[in-house]
């Protein structure tokens, strides 16, 4: 037993028997009164989309299991009590496209992908979890191109129907389409087809609507107008939701929301407004933000639900919005994972409060000197639990609680993290004449509960080892229709195939319909490696079709395609080979044009095979074609990075893919 845990416990002892509060601390009287209700807690969640849990599925056992522990195991992490999962288009929606279930109108494919392994895989741990799920984006047969159809209403029955039947899961909620302004009459006219072919379906999930970003003279809550004057939109949507609800900073619930009689949920969220604002790896940034912002969600915008994306960083960090997650594992081959502040930020509230808890209204507020506190209260007991931040507290604040409506009067059991303890249990207080006092530290995050059964998760990662090279796969070992290890598709979808004109397996590019997009449509590719990798050679056998093309795509250096709308390659340097026989060498910079380097004609083969390689030496860029140099230049706009492969939207093969140092 450590000693600061003995005196924190004589400290708090001593100020419940009512002992002088020392100097410079302040002081507040808070009266915990069971009889005032206030919104009901529909949970804390996260968002797995936009490929941000793509490397995951990779990690080894067991420390795959251990990080699924600490993001969905009650009573061990961060204790997650909703998912939200994107339904796959094969478009690429933030860091990656995610599989399609269905790609076809006669298609039906429940094993593409790992949403249904995570979802499954969450359940299995936590079996009152509440799965939400989301369109980013929508395949190109949905409704001739028109997202808003019966088609993408069926699209997304079917996805539901799908989890049920095959994995026995119950999706709760359905969003209508990621951060797309609401479109007046289309909108409101898909959101009551939806429900309609739903209950055709005999399907009881319910409608979230409509997921908006705040959007520079645009606001995202224009539906609560069109709720107002169209009673069957109204019925048919269930929880009103938004994402990063703050301008400024601030909160911006409008009062109109509130009066609304629906939940309200910040269904996207993070530290600050805009999603480039990224949870840091440790307490002092990522852990503190979310203290403040899970309290401050319901305080001051009325949200009763949060779900932050995303749940883990499971992607390369060149990729879009870099270390999202409220933990972080991206390096599959060693197995490491980071538990990071914000796992226990969560726990702070998920571990004492469950869904179906409620909000006691006069028992949340600010305190003297800076912070807040949020009380609930379980609706089958008298047991309540108090969430008190002080991040922003520069002295200590003492708080005398007086407990009222028929609480629980039982022993307080008090956690604290702060920079010196991490979810730690500190103290338990006597309750004595339906009263107690606490002093808390400034800088910290505390919670207050008569439940019993918390715990912080103790398993130990390995240690990180950087991406192994040489990197090399005949692709032999992974199963046919599956996904090649440490390969991230960034649109257009990467499947083993049975390879064609020659034995062995392939990886082929298998979508030939642009999706409908939600945001840049590069053509399909897919990465992998380190970003600090220089003198490299990529080679493969590719195969190529009449009208199609293959890239292999080195040193890159960036691969955010939202830094520039029109991008159609990554930032790096590529060589791509087209089935009329025309091949170009190309230098991309996102926000740049592209430059060509060298361009030439070749003799396409009678078996549409060909060998690629792309090789970096220094400042020397080597281009070469079936053992024949095309091109050898000198470049010194990008010095290090990943590497890819890509094609057109066309069915092109790669065989033997190989990436070794340069010799």
């Amino acid at each position: 037993m450590k000693t600061s845990w003995l005196l924190s416990v004589a400290a708090a002892l001593l100020f419940a028997t009512g002992a002088p509060a020392p100097a410079q601390v302040a002081e507040k009287n808070v009266v915990l009164d069971g009889a005032s209700p206030g919104r009901t807690f529909d949970g804390i969640g996260a968002v797995s989309a936009g490929a941000s849990s793509r490397l995951l599925i990779d990690y080894p056992e067991p420390y795959r299991s251990q990080i699924l522990d600490y993001l969905f195991k009650p009573d061990y992490g961060a204790s997650l009590q909703h998912l939200k999962v994107e339904i796959g288009a094969d478009v690429n929606s933030t860091d990656g496209s995610e599989p399609s279930h269905m790609r076809a109108r006669i298609d039906g494919n429940y094993g593409r992908g790992y949403e249904w392994w995570l979802m499954n895989q969450a359940r299995k741990r936590n079996p009152k979890i509440v799965l939400d799920i989301l369109p980013w984006g929508a395949p190109g047969w949905i409704g001739g191109g028109n997202f808003y159809s019966t088609d993408m209403a069926n699209y997304v029955a079917d996805y539901i129907a799908g989890a049920k039947s095959t994995y026995g899961l119950d999706i709760a909620y359905t969003g209508i389409w990621n951060e797309k302004h609401f479109a007046g009459e289309q909108t409101a006219e898909y959101v009551k087809t939806l429900r309609r072919v739903l209950d055709a379906h005999h399907l009881h999930t319910a409608i979230v609507c409509c997921d908006e970003y705040p959007r520079r003279g645009a606001d995202q809550w224009t539906i609560l107008d069109a709720m107002e004057k169209d009673l069957e939109l109204r019925d048919a949507i269930a929880v009103v939701s938004v994402h990063y609800p703050r301008v400024d900073g601030k909160l911006t619930t409008p009062l109109s929301a509130l009066n609304i009689g629906k939940p309200l949920w910040s269904s996207e969220d993070q530290p600050l407004s805009s999603a480039s604002t990224i949870l840091s790896r440790d307490w002092g940034i990522g852990g503190r933000a979310l203290a403040q912002l899970y309290n401050q969600n319901y305080l001051k915008g009325g949200f009763t639900a949060t779900e932050i994306w995303s749940p883990v960083t499971s992607y390369y960090d060149i990729l879009a919005a870099s270390n999202s997650g409220l933990m972080y594992a991206n390096t599959p081959w060693s197995g490491h994972y980071d538990v990071q502040g914000a796992i226990w930020a969560t726990a702070h509230t998920t571990q004492f409060a469950q869904p179906g808890w409620h909000y006691l209204e006069k028992s949340c507020g600010e305190l003297p000197v800076k912070g807040d506190y949020v009380t609930l209260k379980s609706p089958d007991s008298a047991d309540w639990s108090v969430v008190l931040e002080t991040i922003d507290a520069t002295q200590p604040q003492r708080v005398n609680f007086t407990l009222q409506g028929r609480l629980s009067s039982s022993t307080v059991h008090i956690w604290e993290t702060n920079n010196r303890r991490t979810f730690e249990h500190v103290a338990d207080l006597p309750v004595r004449g339906e009263a107690f006092s606490y002093t808390f530290e400034p800088d910290s995050l505390y919670s207050l509960t008569t439940t019993t059964g918390q715990a912080k998760g103790s398993a130990e990662p390995p240690a990180a080892a950087p991406f192994p090279l040489p990197y090399r796969d005949d692709f032999e070992k992974t199963p046919l229709n599956g996904t090649a290890r440490f390969l991230s598709d960034q649109d257009g979808a990467f499947e083993i195939r049975a390879c064609d004109g020659r034995p062995g397996k392939c990886l082929e590019q298998v979508i030939t319909e642009r999706p409908i997009p939600w945001g840049p449509l590069p053509d399909p590719w897919t990465l992998a490696g380190a970003v600090g990798w220089t003198d490299y050679t990529i080679e493969a056998d590719v195969r190529i079709e009449a009208t199609g093309s293959a890239m292999l795509i080195g040193r890159i250096d960036s691969a955010d395609v939202f830094r520039n709308g029109e991008a159609r390659l990554p930032s790096g340097y590529t060589f791509r080979i087209h089935g009329d026989g025309a091949w170009e060498l190309l230098d991309s910079t996102y926000g740049e044009i592209t430059r060509t380097l060298a361009q030439g004609q070749f003799s396409p083969s009678e078996d549409k095979w060909h060998h690629m390689q792309l090789a970096f030496e220094g400042q020397q860029i080597m281009a070469r074609l079936d053992g024949r140099q095309l091109a050898s230049v000198q470049d010194g706009n990008h010095a290090h990075g990943m590497f890819g492969i890509g094609s057109g939207w066309s069915h092109t093969q790669f065989a033997h893919l190989d990436v070794s140092p340069d010799r």
